[in-house]
């Protein structure tokens, strides 16, 4: 039986844990940590992180939290490339396929709602991206999710593929899309987010009047949730991805 944290919460310290965990290609279980015990504790361990391994906050990646609260972390390392972007693999990594944004104006807290049609209005560019999920959380984020929000929300990397069609954000869903590592099927089927709309989140986070005031400026990228789950790797290698449409991108990964 893992040992149960008897120290108390430090956002500092959680920090360091969470890096030193990955780094040494290891995992642990939630109990082992002193945990932060909301999401405003996670996001204080997460800018920690995000500080110590120099994670911009130019580039990030928007979720839900497991009560239905919108919550981003840096997407890192993070490449640009309409060629094959290079990215390190590690133990247990898995792979998500996304549609990624970059915003062209900016988002501002405000009191009243932004409708969905004001923040697609604000997005210049659409792209296909590709993320890897590492976590040193043994659980994921189903015992604390402020821990799993500390540890970036699993975020391993990010490659930022050829430019799309911005209609795609909203007739991406039913495509075919084909992953293969090493020429191997990984995935092909159809396109399906988690909640069938690629802006959900963002919109629902435009929405947090909690979030800091130039937390969407122009010019930032966000990646908006895997269209077809969270695929295994069998290890480092190349991914391919081909999505209906003539839409390509390749990950090299490497040990």
């Amino acid at each position: 039986m893992a040992e149960l944290s008897t120290q108390a919460f430090n956002p500092e310290t959680l920090a360091e844990s969470l890096i030193t965990l990955r780094k040494e290609g290891r995992k642990a279980p939630s109990a082992s940590f002193a945990l932060p015990q909301d999401l405003s504790a996670g996001m204080a361990a997460q800018n920690a992180v995000a500080q110590r391994i120099g994670a911009s906050a130019k580039m990030i990646k928007v979720a839900m939290s497991t009560d239905k609260q919108p919550v981003i972390a840096p997407l890192f390392p993070y490449v640009e490339t309409t060629s094959e972007a290079k990215l390190p693999y590690h133990p247990g990594t898995r792979f998500e396929v996304e549609i990624a944004v970059k915003l062209g104006a900016d988002l501002p807290v405000r009191s009243e709602a932004y409708t969905r049609a004001e923040v697609l209005d604000a997005v210049a560019d659409a792209y296909l991206g590709s993320e890897l999920l590492v976590t040193a959380v043994e659980e994921g984020g189903s015992v604390s999710f402020p821990l799993y929000l500390a540890d970036r929300i699993g975020n391993g990397g990010y490659a930022l593929g050829p430019k799309v069609p911005k209609t795609l954000i909203d007739t991406v869903g039913g495509l075919v899309l084909k992953v293969t590592h090493d020429s191997s099927p990984v995935y092909d089927g159809p396109v399906a987010h988690p909640v069938g709309d690629v802006l959900a989140w963002l919109v629902a986070y435009a929405n947090d009047t909690k979030r800091p005031a130039t937390s969407l400026t122009s010019g930032m990228a966000v990646t908006t949730g895997a269209l077809s789950g969270a695929m295994p790797l069998p290890g480092a290698g190349r991914v391919v991805v081909e999505l209906e449409g003539g839409y390509q991108m390749s990950v090299l990964l490497s040990a």
